[in-house]
């Protein structure tokens, strides 16, 4: 486990992983304001919805339920998942990269 904290540390000092992770930060607190104003949902409900929302897990426990947050949701989802899948998959090209870089050490 303390191994993906290092994972994460060095992560951030990668090439331009530090706008990518500032994107993608921006990104969940603009849902989270939106959803809060449409919504009128707690900071943490906000927050929550927002990240299952990015994320494609959506419980289904919560729900836009006017239609300016139903519209917000569909724009929020397609320009969103680029980001956090974007983000996602640089993460994972880091941690290649440092695991490649440990088995060249060792051999």
């Amino acid at each position: 486990m303390t191994r993906y904290f290092y994972y994460i540390i060095g992560f951030f000092r990668w090439q331009n992983s530090g706008r990518l992770v500032i994107m993608t930060i921006a990104f969940i607190l603009l849902g989270t304001l939106v959803y809060r104003c449409l919504e009128g949902w707690s900071w943490i409900d906000s927050y929550y919805f927002s990240v299952m929302t990015l994320t494609t897990v959506g419980y289904g426990e919560m729900h836009p339920t006017n239609d300016l947050s139903k519209i917000f949701t569909t724009v929020y989802i397609f320009s969103g998942l680029g980001i956090v899948l974007s983000f996602v998959t640089a993460f994972f090209e880091y941690r290649v990269e440092v695991i490649d870089r440990i088995h060249k050490t060792i051999k």
